[in-house]
């Protein structure tokens, strides 16, 4: 089931029967069934009424509340039990150097590796594609093994992620202006589109935790920060390059999104969408999250938001010694 993203500023969500409608001014805009809803995200100057809200919970259906900038102001969920016993399990095993250790490797393993399809995906792609910094994201794959330590893996991460986006912007045209990645602010439209891309795949990371009954707060990879979904952001590594990056790569050189749909930088927020941008960006985003992808040593496809849940319990399975290692996602 897809999300709902209401980006109309001044827009509210009501109730009709079983069917939920977005309104302003007193017409409807649009109108969508309970049932084909997963989740509700509100974005700006956005409010819905208390009946929408009580079937959207009744429903189990979590609303998120973010800001233009995709920034979380926060989130409705329903008041469903938490599995008290996994969760214990998870703060114990965090606790431990040797499980952190192997899933922080095994998650490094998987960025590296996904980073290395999409970026030969570009180079095949290019007349003339410099392919000097392919050696440096090999180098760095196979360093992943003999790292002794978290601190070492995240160097050798950094090592690859500067090699990858060597190569990765060599995907765009001189217009977009993209020579490196940078955020808070963006500089260009590309990172602009980076950093709303991971910040929304971090909010359904999240959802697929909280439904196996994981904390999405309490990490192996990421360190703890006060009010930082450390946990999520570990599975979002992995999948960081296949979902929002050729997400990226897609509505860019497709024109989806065109120049105009971006605001100029600004000192504070650097460049951002319009909001007829913000739109287009968010029901793409949207579409992806829907898209159909095989599962990987299977002949079955899932949509990436399934995916997502497939890797939480992947998760739990690893640390509740019911699995040796963690296997993350893998782009084909």
């Amino acid at each position: 089931m897809p999300t709902l993203y209401v980006t109309e500023q001044g827009a509210r969500i009501e109730k009709e029967h079983q069917r939920l409608l977005v309104t302003k001014h007193d017409e409807v805009l649009f109108r969508v069934p309970l049932h084909q809803v997963s989740e509700v995200v509100l974005v700006g100057y956005v409010g819905t009424t208390t009946p929408a809200l009580l079937a959207l919970l009744h429903a189990q259906i979590p609303v998120l509340l973010v800001k233009r900038t995709g920034a979380l102001v926060g989130r409705l969920l329903p008041p469903t039990p938490k599995n008290l016993p996994r969760r214990r399990n998870q703060y114990r095993q965090a606790d431990d150097p040797e499980m952190a250790l192997a899933l922080t490797r095994a998650i490094v393993a998987g960025k590296l590796r996904n980073q290395r399809v999409l970026a030969l995906r570009v180079l095949r792609r290019r007349a003339e594609p410099d392919r000097a910094p392919l050696a440096q994201l090999y180098a760095a794959e196979k360093q992943v093994a003999a790292a002794p330590d978290q601190a070492a893996l995240r160097g050798v991460e950094g090592s690859g992620a500067r090699a990858y986006f060597a190569l990765y912007r060599q995907a765009f045209a001189p217009e977009w202006d993209f020579t490196d990645r940078n955020r808070r602010p963006p500089r260009d439209a590309v990172n602009a589109l980076l950093g709303l891309g991971y910040t929304m795949l971090g909010y359904a990371m999240m959802t697929a935790l909280e439904a196996v009954g994981l904390d999405p707060y309490v990490g192996f990879f990421h360190a703890e920060k006060y009010g930082r979904p450390a946990l999520a952001l570990d599975l979002v590594e992995e999948f960081r390059a296949p979902f929002v990056d050729s997400l990226v790569m897609r509505v860019l050189n497709w024109q989806i999104l065109k120049p105009q749909d971006f605001l100029p930088a600004d000192p504070e927020v650097g460049v951002r969408l319009t909001d007829h941008g913000l739109r287009l960006f968010l029901r793409t985003f949207g579409k992806q999250l829907e898209a159909q992808v095989q599962l990987q040593g299977t002949q079955r496809s899932l949509s990436y938001r399934k995916h997502f849940e497939v890797q939480a319990r992947r998760l739990v399975r690893v640390l509740e010694g019911e699995a040796k290692t963690y296997t993350p996602f893998w782009a084909r």
